[in-house]
């Protein structure tokens, strides 16, 4: 470990030299990936340094015991040693945590798509219970909301609701609630009072600027058509809304939000950007699964990853055996208790197979 914290703290200076250089100030792309390597190790090297102070000062305190020192100063020295030997342990623990490699999109802005699964109506009344419950999670986070499409139904619910969470840190956070969320309530369209199990999936993809995947032009397939569902004068009467194919992957995009059609055109190329991305980290990444299949769960949208019981205020997180009776809070966008578990047991995992592969 401390061979790794040793190198983390070489290229830490090496990177400060180079952020000196005029020919990488003047090279932006340059700059700003330099920058952001440097700020990604500032913390490492930050422990790591504070790390050998306090050892310098165990080894200084040592040494004095070995002299002749009377009785209270003898005292004061063990006394400075208990304090400065409970640190230690605590920053190897903190610095084992910091070399875990970090997820790349971490700090990327998400895109995020709900859909009602199975049980029709009700189905889609709480997939718009799930996009209130992250709208309000991300106005305490300070990230911003924009709907990129939506496909809402005449009782208030959504069939599909496709948005992105503007922010630092939102992909590292929303990336957990990836799979298929399950609700058990009496349903609002159900006078007869019998609870009803549905299921809404959600999916969470990092938001892909266009330098880090390429999509040709000529691979694109635009369809343009009338808006349709609520809204005003311009639904059905303007050809604003917008198909994009992408041709080599299938993927399929829609967008209808904005009344101008070149809007729903830039906003459908970023979810296309991120969903052709996705599939090709998918396909391309021998350890995509692994990671998936942690302990936080393996993100597939096909399962199960949470319960929401209204009857009982009971929301359940099955990959970690998580039981909280706080459903009313956490619907209100409280989701800091679950969320904080699921990063844990996540970087406890990802530290268990990186001393596995060590060994």
């Amino acid at each position: 470990m401390f061979d790794r914290l040793q190198s983390v703290e070489d290229r830490y200076e090496r990177l400060n030299e180079l952020l000196s250089d005029p020919e990488i100030v003047n090279d932006m792309n340059k700059l700003r990936t330099l920058s952001k390597e440097q700020s990604d190790l500032a913390d490492t090297v930050t422990a790591y340094r504070e790390y050998k102070q306090i050892k310098e000062q165990l080894a200084e305190a040592k040494a004095m015991l070995d002299e002749k020192l009377d009785p209270d100063m003898r005292e004061m020295v063990k006394e400075e040693m208990n304090e400065l030997e409970p640190q230690i342990e605590q920053l190897e623990e903190h610095m084992k945590l910091l070399l875990i490699p970090k997820d790349p999109n971490d700090d990327k802005n998400v895109i995020m798509e709900i859909r009602g699964a199975a049980g029709g109506d009700e189905a889609a009344l709480f997939a718009g219970n799930l996009f209130r419950m992250y709208s309000r999670f991300a106005d305490v986070q300070g990230w911003k909301i924009d709907i990129m499409d939506a496909s809402p139904t005449g009782i208030g619910g959504y069939k599909e609701v496709i948005f992105m969470i503007k922010g630092t840190g939102a992909y590292s956070k929303m990336k957990y609630e990836n799979g298929a969320h399950r609700v058990q309530r009496v349903p609002e369209t159900e006078s007869g009072g019998r609870i009803h199990t549905s299921t809404a999936t959600v999916a969470c993809l990092p938001e892909v600027e266009e330098v880090d995947v390429e999509i040709h032009e000529n691979d694109i397939r635009t369809d343009t058509y009338a808006s349709s569902g609520a809204g005003g004068q311009s639904v059905n009467t303007t050809m604003s809304a917008v198909r994009l194919t992408h041709i080599p992957t299938g993927t399929v995009v829609t967008c209808q939000d904005e009344k101008s059609q070149i809007k729903n055109k830039a906003k459908a190329m970023t979810v296309l950007r991120a969903r052709v991305a996705d599939k090709f980290r998918q396909e391309a990444q021998a350890e995509y699964d692994a990671v998936r299949k942690s302990a936080v769960g393996s993100g597939d949208r096909s399962e199960r990853i949470r319960t929401y019981n209204y009857p009982q205020n009971r929301v359940t997180d099955h990959r970690v055996g998580l039981t909280i009776q706080k459903l009313d809070q956490i619907m209100e966008g409280k989701l800091d208790e679950i969320i904080d578990v699921l990063v844990i047991t996540d970087q406890t995992e990802r530290l268990e197979r990186m001393n596995e592969s060590n060994v």
